[in-house]
C-alpha cells in the first residue's frame, strides 16, 4: 500500500470514530450524518442525500472550495467510498485517445492511482468541439471498482490499488456497437448487471461480480442511455429497463420477464433513469402502476402513445415527493405534476435557461431540493405543490460541453460527507455544503 492509500484510509476512519464520538456526546438534529455515495444517483440508486447538518443558505460569495483537480472528457458521475473520489474520463490527444479511471484522495484532491487504456476513437473525436469520453458512471463496492468504457471496455479493479483483477471486451464478446453512451451498471446480490444492447439475446447482461462469468442475458433489444434500477414490490425484486423498444421488468436473480410494455423511442430519448415510489414506476413521461400481488404493471396515463407525449425530458430525471412529481423539461420548464392522474399543477422558467439540452438534476435533503443546473449551479428550494420556491443559488463550475450555441453540463454530481462533487470537460471539482452549526 503506498503512502497516499494509507493516509486516505488512515484519514477515512478517523473521521468515521469522530463523528460516532459526536453523535454519542452531542446528539442534536445538527450532527452531520455522513455517508459515502458509491454508484449513479447514490447510495440507494434513488438521487436522495439523506445527510443532515447541510446549508440551507450558501454564503453570498460561493460554496467554499476544497479543491479542483483537472480531468478529461466524458459525461461520468463521480462516486465517492471511503475516502476515495473515483471518476472516469478520457485524454484525447491526436493521434491517441486514452480512456481512465482515477481515484483521487477525498480530502485534497491528490490523486491516489490512475488506470490507463488506449482506444480507437473515430476521428470525428479528435475534434476539440466534441467531448467523447466514458459515460457510464462506475460502482464501487466490496473493494472492487468497476467500470465500462465508451467502447465496450470493462474492468474490475481493486478500488485502492488500481490493479485489474478482471476485465471484459463487451464488443467482442455481445456484438455492441458503437454507441453514444452507455448506462451506469448495477450490483444485484452476486451479480454485475450491465444494459448493452448485445447480441444474441443478451440486451441486457449478469455477470458474476468477482469473476466475469456470465450468469445470465436477456432481451434482444436496442441500448439507450438510461440506466436500469432494481426495487422491491409485490414480494419481488424487479429490474426495470427502458430500452429503445420496451420497457421491460426483469428477475434480477435469472433475467426472466416478469412484464413488458412497447414503448418505441430512440435512444437519445430514452435518457433519464426509472423511478419507483410507493407502487407507481416511471419512465421518462410514462407513468405505471404496478400490482401489489404480483409483478405486474399497467399504464396509468398519459392515454396518448406518441412518444412525444410519453417523454418529459431526454436530459433529466424525475423526481416523487408524495403525490406529486417534479421534472423538468428539455426546454428548461421545471413543472410540477399529479402523480396519480399526470395533471400540470405548474410550471416554472425560473430555474435555468429556457433552451433545448436544459437538465436539472433534483436530489432531496431535508425539507427542500438541491438542483444542480446545465449551467453549473447549485440552486436550494422547495417545491410544493403550489410552487417553486427558490432559497439559495451559487455558481460551481463552468460549463464546458457545447450544445445548441451555448456550453453546458449535463453530468450528475455527488455529495457525500458534507461536500458536492461535480465535474465538467475540464476540471473536477469539491466544495462544502456543512452548515455553520456543524463543528
Amino acid at each position: 500500500m503506498s503512502v497516499w492509500e494509507e493516509i486516505g484510509t488512515m484519514q477515512y476512519y478517523l473521521k468515521t470514530l469522530l463523528m460516532t464520538a459526536l453523535d454519542l456526546l452531542f446528539p442534536n438534529p445538527f450532527t452531520l450524518k455522513a455517508e459515502d455515495w458509491p454508484q449513479w444517483r447514490g447510495p440507494t440508486r434513488d438521487g436522495v442525500w439523506s445527510e443532515t447538518g447541510i446549508l440551507n443558505e450558501f454564503p453570498p460569495n460561493g460554496l467554499k472550495v476544497r479543491w479542483r483537480v483537472p480531468v478529461g472528457w466524458g459525461f461520468s458521475s463521480p462516486v465517492v467510498v471511503k475516502g476515495r473520489v473515483y471518476l472516469a474520463d478520457s485524454l484525447v490527444v491526436k493521434p491517441t485517445a486514452k480512456e481512465q479511471c482515477h481515484c483521487f484522495e477525498e480530502t485534497t484532491g491528490k490523486t491516489i492511482w490512475t488506470h490507463t487504456i488506449e482506444v480507437a476513437y473515430e476521428d470525428w473525436a479528435f475534434d476539440p468541439k466534441q467531448e467523447i469520453g466514458p459515460v457510464a458512471t462506475p460502482i464501487v463496492q466490496n473493494g472492487k471498482i468497476y467500470t465500462v468504457g465508451r467502447l465496450g471496455n470493462l474492468f474490475c479493479l481493486d478500488s485502492s490499488k488500481g490493479a485489474l483483477l478482471w476485465q471484459r471486451d463487451l464488443i467482442k464478446d455481445y456484438k455492441v456497437s458503437f454507441a453514444p453512451g452507455t448506462p451506469s451498471p448495477l450490483i444485484e446480490g452476486d451479480n454485475l448487471i450491465l444494459f448493452l444492447g448485445g447480441k444474441p439475446g443478451a440486451s441486457v447482461i449478469a455477470l458474476n461480480k468477482d469473476t466475469g462469468k456470465e450468469n445470465w442475458r436477456a432481451l434482444e433489444e436496442s441500448a439507450t442511455f438510461s440506466s436500469p434500477i432494481v426495487f422491491s414490490f409485490a414480494g419481488k425484486k424487479q429490474l426495470v429497463v427502458w430500452t429503445q423498444e420496451s420497457v421491460t421488468s426483469l428477475d434480477p436473480l435469472s433475467g426472466k420477464t416478469y412484464w413488458r410494455q412497447r414503448l418505441l423511442t430512440s435512444g437519445d430519448y430514452a435518457v433519464s433513469t426509472p423511478v419507483f415510489h410507493q407502487g407507481r414506476l416511471l419512465i421518462g413521461g410514462l407513468m405505471f402502476q404496478l400490482d401489489p400481488n404480483q409483478p405486474t404493471a399497467k399504464v396509468l396515463w398519459p392515454d396518448s402513445n406518441a412518444p412525444s407525449r410519453r417523454i418529459f425530458s431526454n436530459t433529466s430525471t424525475a423526481l416523487f415527493r408524495g403525490d406529486h412529481l417534479f421534472t423538468a423539461k428539455s426546454s428548461g420548464e421545471l413543472l410540477c405534476i399529479d402523480a396519480s392522474t399526470g395533471k400540470k399543477l405548474w410550471e416554472s422558467g425560473k430555474v435555468t435557461d429556457l433552451r433545448n439540452g436544459a437538465s436539472l438534476h433534483l436530489t432531496p435533503n431535508g425539507d427542500s431540493i438541491l438542483v444542480y443546473s446545465d449551467r453549473g449551479e447549485l440552486i436550494r428550494a422547495r417545491l410544493t405543490a403550489k410552487e417553486y420556491t427558490e432559497i439559495s443559488r451559487a455558481p460551481l463550475l463552468k460549463p464546458t460541453f457545447p450544445f445548441g450555441g451555448r456550453n453546458v453540463t449535463w453530468s450528475a454530481p455527488a455529495y457525500a460527507n458534507g461536500h458536492i462533487f461535480a465535474r465538467s470537460g475540464k476540471e473536477m471539482i469539491c466544495a462544502s455544503l456543512v452548515g455553520d452549526t456543524v463543528k
